[in-house]
């Protein structure tokens, strides 16, 4: 196996982006066991259908329906990525004191050393239940978090990706998130028996970052190097102008009452997608935390009619400008990363990958924004995709899903 090279820096100054990447696009004995033979996320997406008129379901990837265990869908989705102004992939890691879930496709490129294409890892601490079909107390896969030995275990596992030379760092220190990091609470120690660690192994430190979701935020900010603002979650639950919430509760309570006469035009729960990322962009990034972007939000495949959230009237405008002032934004406060969640969540409607009715649209807004950042007043050649994402734009601005 020939050593991946260390990845290409961008320009001092330049902020840059990861996208988040869910692993679950291929088969598992305990998904088969939970959730019938040969279940992947694909299974959801396929099985989408539209709730209202106008209601952009199924979601169809414009590649193909693919296998993560296929090193080439790696090879194509890193190329892809980096033709469109993405230093890397942020995967989801899954650890339940021991028991790994979706390890392969990360396994697959320490082993290879495919693709040549910067990584980190976001420890997605939750408890697997049956949220899926309603039975969110059912627990399938509980969270716990041991003691010395196990957190020693865990590190262990972990130190292979960060030795990596592909694996992201921040000031020599590899980068790792914790989703739910308020939910251990063991967290200092663990953390500061991982840094003790990392010390022995010969890492300079680690750079620890708590994620800000839809949960609440840790508060011990001691513990951790940076906090990352998880969109559109973190917005939607915390970071909403007075204003903008009253209206949506509007809208949701006259949703509500048209659908008891049998009239549809939305899901329950939704937001209007230009006004969520007008809050977004609007707002000042505290120190010490990463801004964060989305593409869209539409998680009706995974959810039942009345507990999904869509956000409608998607303007591609919007998306636009918001990626831009995100990365302004990073570029002001010394930021070094903006976080896009994400690559290929089709399940939530948050994908960068082409699909049958937007194409290229997202990546090559974030080609464009990213040029500009890197140099102020460049003009981006317009190549077939963007000609194609430009021609459709009309379409994107008076899209309402």
């Amino acid at each position: 196996m020939s050593a991946p090279q260390a990845p290409q820096m961008p320009l001092p100054g330049t902020p840059k982006i990861l996208a988040f990447v869910l692993p679950q696009f291929h088969a598992i004995p305990e998904n088969d066991k939970w959730w019938g033979q040969g279940f992947t996320e694909w299974t959801n997406v396929r099985k989408a259908r539209p709730l209202y008129p106008g209601h952009l379901q199924p979601r169809v990837p414009a590649d193909g329906y693919y296998d993560l265990l296929d090193p080439r869908t790696q090879e194509r989705q890193a190329a892809l990525a980096r033709g469109h102004g993405i230093h890397g992939f942020c995967y989801y890691h899954y650890w339940f004191r021991g028991k790994r879930l979706l390890e392969k496709p990360v396994e697959m490129l320490l082993e290879s050393g495919k693709p040549d294409f910067p990584f980190c890892l976001a420890w997605a601490n939750e408890p697997w239940t049956r949220a899926w079909d309603g039975s969110e107390r059912e627990v399938l896969m509980p969270q716990e978090y041991g003691d010395e030995r196990d957190w020693q275990q865990h590190f262990e596992y972990l130190l292979q990706a960060f030795r990596d030379p592909r694996y992201i760092r921040v000031q020599d220190k590899p980068m790792l998130l914790l989703y739910r990091s308020a939910n251990i609470d063991v967290c200092e120690p663990m953390l500061r028996l991982w840094r003790q660690l990392a010390s022995r192994a010969g890492l300079p430190g680690l750079h620890i970052v708590s994620m800000m979701t839809v949960f609440p935020v840790d508060p011990r900010s001691a513990l951790f190097d940076a906090y990352l603002e998880f969109e559109p979650m973190h917005t939607l639950s915390r970071g909403l102008p007075y204003w903008l919430r009253r209206r949506e509760k509007l809208i949701k309570r006259i949703t509500k009452v048209s659908a008891l006469f049998g009239f549809r035009a939305r899901v329950p729960n939704s937001y209007d997608y230009g006004s969520v990322w007008q809050a977004i962009a609007a707002r000042e990034l505290p120190p010490k935390t990463y801004p964060g972007a989305f593409p869209d939000w539409d998680n009706s495949p995974r959810r039942s009619l009345e507990r999904s959230i869509v956000m409608r009237n998607f303007n591609g405008e919007a998306f636009e400008a918001g990626i831009r002032a995100q990365l302004r934004k990073a570029q002001q406060s010394n930021a070094e990363f903006v976080f896009i969640n994400a690559w290929n969540e089709w399940g939530e409607g948050a994908y960068l990958e082409p699909d049958e009715q937007r194409g290229t649209f997202f990546l090559d807004a974030i080609r464009n924004a990213v040029a500009e950042i890197e140099r102020p007043g460049t003009v981006v050649p317009v190549t077939d995709s963007t000609a194609g994402s430009r021609n459709s734009q009309a379409a994107l601005r008076a899209e309402s899903t």
